[in-house]
């Protein structure tokens, strides 16, 4: 069943992000700041990925749980359990239920538990569990969104291009910046889907062999890997200048792949449900008398904005717990209500290990040992804005239109702040909203590398030789240690958000000297011999600027175009 009418299932909230527009609210209402109205279904949403000012989107409203959810969908699989979440947000009128089951069915069928994320305890005592989200193609999280993701392209694609042949087929061209799992995680998504071609670019020499091989060893004619002589940097720099480009705009149907797709953070919620039934069902946590933490490390804010839009539906969490590393932009808001970038240039930004991809780091951040979260400003984090503005300053307000004005205003004039005078300071009333809902922790380098050889000595974990956090995950569980100190009855679940043979010389660093740790127990069969295989990349100039890099995209999309014809018309 579906707890909104299926119109309201598809209002979006456009918050905008860099442009003089404050908000606009599609499907039928006015576009308040543009002064015209739009729609826009949660299929656009997702093909679009951002807004033509790169304003990003939220549902209109967040759906209430069902009642009798908890017994309900106690024992459903992770499959059932996306179906009943997605169906919360999608409208069947635009997937039906039988399409549905079949996207989410394919999506996770590649990953290789059949719980998909299962959730497993490392410390009974002090109720510290790990949501281990590494189980799916390329050994991280980003795998749960990006494998739906692609598989909502093609679902997409095909519907948009039945009974099409030649060029009247809809065609779309994902590009994506990457400083390692993302890259990865988009294109094992994305390969071999009819009518999509991706593009993924990362600066050469930045990310882990690792993540290189498994970006370029792909060989499906329908990838692509740029490898750009830059910086993460500019990488970003040349992705947001092609969607903003008017001239590739008119020829190619672009989408986006990273955390501002909606459609992302909607997949991401699944696993919080899934945790919270697995606990329940060993019988470890008791839903009447225990109380549950997620602790989550972020940089980008996208993976704990799930798990908030999951508390909000209706999941019982005391807590999302903030993990994030000496890049602590979110953990400071927290702490004072100023939001502001702190650069760090020289000698003081250096750190990690260029082995782990430290050097595909953004200007300006703290290089550390967990590459993933060296971030300086977290791009969801002004979907979380919206939301509390929405309620701090439209409470008083009756009319729901005048309510989102007063919200985009609001978020308008922060970003703003933030763009010209490098950040802005939040009223009293918003940070005590953040604060009821999250709390936050700062974990360095060092305090990282001690936890990676203390959870390894712990006894009793799943693993009978020592178990092996990635240095991500270790952060969290360094987060909820400290929370669990400070209230000994909760339970802290951690997002395990990576392998950890995905950063090894980090988790080497810290275990060589440990007996009995040999790295090579722990070393997926797929990674061993990936180094060595034929790579399939190419090398792209910044000097050629965006002229030769949108030639080069119209070229091979055109390539793959003409052979997607030639076969539909040997097929016919």
């Amino acid at each position: 069943p579906h707890f909104l009418p299926a119109a309201a299932n598809n209002k979006i909230i456009h918050l905008v992000v860099d442009a003089l527009t404050a908000l606009f609210w599609f499907a039928g209402f006015i576009a308040l700041a543009a002064c015209e109205s739009a729609q826009l279904s949660f299929e656009e949403v997702v093909l679009k990925g951002l807004a033509s000012d790169n304003g990003l989107f939220v549902p209109e409203a967040i759906p209430t749980l069902p009642p009798n959810w908890q017994s309900s969908w106690l024992n459903l699989s992770f499959e059932e359990l996306a179906f009943q979440v997605f169906s919360l947000y999608i409208s069947d009128v635009e997937i039906p239920s039988a399409a549905l089951k079949s996207v989410i069915r394919k999506s996770y069928s590649t990953f290789r538990l059949p719980s998909v994320n299962p959730t497993v305890t490392l410390d009974s005592d002090r109720k510290i569990h790990l949501l281990e989200l590494f189980h799916g193609p390329t050994y991280a999280f980003k795998d749960v969104a990006l494998q739906f993701l692609g598989n909502l392209f093609e679902f997409f694609l095909v519907r948009r291009n039945e009974g099409k042949t030649g060029t009247d087929r809809e065609h779309l061209t994902v590009i994506g910046a990457t400083s390692g799992d993302t890259g990865s995680a988009a294109i094992y998504g994305l390969r071999s889907k009819k009518d999509v071609s991706v593009f993924i670019m990362y600066p050469t020499g930045k990310v882990s062999p690792v993540q290189e091989a498994q970006m370029t060893t792909v060989t499906d004619k329908n990838v692509h890997c740029l490898s750009l002589d830059g910086t993460f940097d500019d990488c970003q720099d040349f992705v947001k200048a092609l969607f903003a480009d008017p001239l590739i705009n008119t020829t190619q149907r672009l989408a986006a792949v990273n955390s501002i797709n909606w459609a992302r953070i909607l997949a991401q919620i699944t696993y919080y449900f899934a945790s919270y039934f697995s606990l329940i069902r060993s019988g470890t946590f008791n839903p009447s008398a225990d109380q549950i933490r997620f602790v989550v490390p972020t940089g980008n804010f996208g993976d704990i904005l799930a798990g908030y839009f999951a508390k909000r539906m209706g999941l019982p969490m005391s807590k999302l717990l903030i993990a994030t590393n000496e890049n602590d932009i979110l953990h400071r808001f927290w702490q004072t209500g100023a939001y502001e970038k702190h650069g760090v240039h020289g000698a003081a930004a250096e750190g990690g290990l260029v082995e782990d991809g430290v050097k595909a780091h953004a200007k300006g951040v703290k290089e550390t040992l967990s590459p993933a979260m060296d971030i300086l400003v977290s791009s969801n984090f002004e979907r979380l804005l919206w939301l509390i503005a929405y309620d701090v300053y439209g409470s008083d307000v009756e009319d729901a239109l005048e309510r989102r004005q007063a919200a985009g205003s609001k978020v308008k004039e922060w970003q703003m702040d933030l763009k010209m005078n490098g950040g802005f300071s939040v009223e009293k009333e918003v940070l005590d909203a953040a604060k009821a809902d999250f709390a936050s922790e700062r974990v360095s380098d060092a305090e990282t590398v001690a936890t990676i050889r203390d959870v390894y000595r712990w006894p009793n974990t799943p693993s009978s030789k020592g178990y092996i956090l990635d240095p991500h995950s270790a952060i969290g569980v360094t987060a909820a240690l400290r929370s669990a100190k400070a209230a000994p009855s909760v339970h802290n679940v951690t997002l395990a958000t990576a392998h950890p043979a995905k950063f090894s010389s980090a988790v080497e660093m810290a275990l060589k000297e440990e007996d009995g740790f040999r790295f090579e127990d722990v070393l997926p069969s797929d990674f061993i011999g990936l180094e060595d295989l034929p790579r399939r990349l190419v090398h792209v100039q910044k000097s050629g600027g965006l002229d030769d890099l949108r030639k080069l995209i119209v070229e091979q999309v055109t390539k793959e175009k003409e052979l997607n014809c030639c076969s539909t018309t040997s097929a016919g």
